[in-house]
């Protein structure tokens, strides 16, 4: 069974929780890594850098990561080998980050999203798979693009 992550900094925090009430509603398999208390707030860094560690040691098949606009989580978690965040700031934007892209943590920003906004994009992310519904040709490239990005990834990450 998939198991996901999410986490949030206090720009976050709301969003976070509103998205957690789908998961639970729906059952999903997940863990909050924090911003626990709105209050007691962890920087976006530290939440970013936890879930990519984890998801770099296969605890998390994916993640959702919410600060104030998305992209700095995005920037921590794409500095871990093998975790791939997309900032995204529409629905369409979080469907195609899996179809096409093959991303593994959706990001998002707090100030940007709301709610209702942030859920369905959670639930497209969360049930869209690489490729699904593309055409054959654009499929196989997407393949070849995948296999490109990780030979490329390779060499980054070994210097």
């Amino acid at each position: 069974m998939e198991k996901l992550f999410i986490g949030s900094d206090k720009s976050g925090f709301r969003l976070k929780e509103a998205i957690k009430e789908y998961l639970i509603e729906n059952k999903f398999n997940f863990e909050d890594i924090g911003t626990l208390d709105e209050e007691k707030a962890l920087p976006f860094f530290e939440v970013a850098e936890k879930g990519s560690k984890a998801l770099q040691n296969n605890e998390y098949n994916r993640g959702i990561l919410i600060c104030g606009t998305g992209m700095g989580m995005s920037i921590v978690a794409n500095k871990h080998k093998g975790v791939y965040g997309a900032a995204c700031e529409s629905v369409y934007a979080a469907e195609k980050c899996r179809a096409i892209n093959d991303a593994n943590i959706l990001c998002m920003g707090g100030w940007l999203i709301g709610p209702v906004m942030g859920t369905e994009m959670a639930k497209v992310f969360l049930n869209t798979e690489f490729t699904q519904n593309l055409e054959d040709w654009r499929a196989k490239n997407l393949e070849k693009a995948r296999t490109k990005v990780r030979e490329i990834e390779k060499d980054s990450f070994s210097k």
